[in-house]
């Protein structure tokens, strides 16, 4: 059963996977590249192959909290023995300047942090509108695309204007930056841990696939 994991999950969802791999990692599969690939240890190999980059044994994670502690420091003027990674983010940064403050974050991290967004029962109302106004098309159909287009804009709205945080801490703050932006996330991205790598790929293909991690080992086989 462990060894045949990886062969009944849907390929769209590898493929979405892979894609975040490529994102992370700055790398780009060929089509047909993992052809012979045949063990999900092998893709590990291939991916840290694919990585042309020297290796460290720095851990990322650390990396990753020192970069985010010198933003906060040199972008929002906070003391750096005020932050620690326990430290709460509606702390760090107020409602009130949240979304002018993570924007300066952003621009000074040169990534996108994606950690805000509208108040749960604002989404719910308009996918709620999204979905009665799509099954409204079947009957009424200006009525049914007025409702699409107003639901559609309200969600992105909510997107660009939200300010409720998605994560809790910088803890929380640090495990996102370094499973999206795994290279840009190191203080050196010049660099990797290629020890880390393939934790990292089991981290997500467990919890992205619903896969119990035990189990997904170097000999569970390929999709």
């Amino acid at each position: 059963m462990a060894d045949n994991q990886l062969k009944n999950i849907d390929p769209e969802d590898i493929e979405c996977l892979l894609f975040k791999v490529e994102t992370s990692f700055g790398i780009k599969f060929l089509e047909n590249e993992l052809v012979d690939v045949k063990t999900f240890g092998q893709f590990c190999d291939h991916v840290i192959k694919k990585i042309h980059l020297e290796n460290s044994n720095n851990c990322t994670t650390q990396q990753t909290f020192y970069k985010l502690r010198d933003a906060f420091t040199s972008v929002l003027e906070l003391r750096k023995s005020s932050i620690g990674t326990d430290s709460l983010l509606a702390d760090l940064l107020p409602r009130q300047n949240r979304r002018l403050s993570v924007d300066k974050l952003e621009r000074h991290l040169k990534m996108k942090l994606d950690i805000l967004q509208a108040p749960d029962w604002v989404i719910y109302i308009f996918i709620s509108i999204l979905l009665i106004s799509f099954v409204s098309l079947f009957v009424e159909l200006r009525v049914g695309f007025f409702g699409l287009s107003f639901a559609i804009g309200g969600l992105w709205l909510s997107s660009h204007f939200g300010k409720e945080l998605t994560v809790v801490d910088v803890r929380d703050l640090v495990e996102k930056i370094t499973e999206e932006n795994y290279l840009q996330s190191r203080r050196d991205s010049n660099n990797i841990n290629r020890n880390e790598i393939e934790k990292i790929l089991i981290d997500w293909f467990s919890k992205e696939l619903a896969l119990e991690r035990s189990k997904l080992t170097r000999a569970t086989e390929w999709i």
